[in-house]
């Protein structure tokens, strides 16, 4: 388990967490969140309603669309908690801003924190599930680059990779910016974050790779933002099976020296892959393998490999 300082800080809807701040005086707690990523990240815990005020229980609240615009009111008292939300999310916002956050896990459905297909009601009472929460909605705002999901989304294996893989390089591009960071250092973290990046946006490696190259002419205390903003949007672009398939096929181009029948064995588990027959775990393990056998120091220090800690991943991915 990784020590206290490394842990990714995880913003979280405290409810999520078995806190008892929902409307109905409950909870929702989610097991993956509470139980299995709580060993290894360090949550930051938010409930805007419960710290606006309104108490706990309290009336429900729901977003309702008319000729004013979005308003978060009161399901039977009609009070309008739209300005004290704005205000609040703002000044909460502010203090997030110092939390140093990999990321953010938001309550599905929830009108202040729900991050899309929240019901919002019309005019004649019937909802359309397209909206967001008025607090997610800011927090996105603020923070696009932050990797941020709903639990529910969390329980898609693919979806759950990809938000753990971002925490951790996040983690990972924190670290190298942290303090003195010299030019051998940008160059080393990009090598490794090759195949990762190649996973989810080949345009983002090369984009980056130039901006590297130019690190000499760009100004220091601009050199870290510029690239860790299209660092993170690479890596927010989903990784497909396609882009693993070409990753994989490309890695296993390193081993033409291997056994017939070790190279057949690794060819056949990533076409398997390919056709979705096979989990990504399954080539990944193999080539892991070769990995270590191989004299290639550079695919031992590959990112891709071991993104975050193996706990965190469903399985069938």
């Amino acid at each position: 388990m990784p020590r206290s300082a490394d842990r990714p800080r995880v913003g979280v809807s405290a409810c999520l967490l078995g806190q008892k701040v929902r409307y109905d005086g409950g909870h929702k707690r989610d097991d993956f969140v509470a139980d299995t990523l709580a060993r290894f990240v360090t949550f930051v815990p938010v409930c805007p309603e419960a710290e606006l005020g309104l108490g706990t229980p309290r009336e429900p609240i729901r977003l309702e669309r008319g000729p004013g615009g979005l308003r978060l009111l009161g399901v039977r008292s009609r009070e309008d908690h739209t300005g004290a939300m704005t205000r609040y999310a703002e000044a909460r916002l502010d203090a997030l801003e110092g939390e140093d956050l990999a990321g953010y896990i938001l309550k599905k459905d929830s009108p202040s924190c729900g991050r899309e297909r929240v019901k919002v009601f019309g005019r004649d009472g019937m909802p359309s599930k397209d909206g967001t929460g008025l607090f997610a909605a800011r927090l996105m705002a603020r923070f696009p680059l932050l990797a941020v999901e709903e639990e529910g989304r969390l329980r898609d294996p693919v979806l759950r990779r990809s938000f753990v893989v971002r925490l951790y390089a996040g983690r990972r591009l924190k670290s190298l910016f942290h303090g003195r960071w010299s030019r051998g250092a940008v160059v080393g973290f990009h090598s490794a974050e090759k195949l990762l990046l190649m996973a989810h946006e080949p345009e983002a490696y090369r984009e980056l790779g130039r901006l590297v190259a130019r690190v000499k002419d760009i100004p220091r205390g601009d050199f870290p933002s510029r690239y860790g903003a299209r660092f993170m949007a690479g890596l927010s672009k989903g990784a497909t099976r396609g882009r693993h398939t070409n990753v994989l096929q490309h890695v296993a181009g390193y081993f033409k020296d291997a056994a017939d029948d070790d190279r057949r064995e690794l060819a056949s588990a990533i076409d398997d892959y390919r056709r979705g027959v096979l989990p990504l775990e399954a080539p990944l393990a193999l080539l892991r393998h070769h990995v270590r056998k191989s004299g290639e120091p550079w695919l031992r220090g590959q990112t891709y490999f071991d993104p975050c800690p193996p706990e965190l991943l469903a399985e069938n991915v």
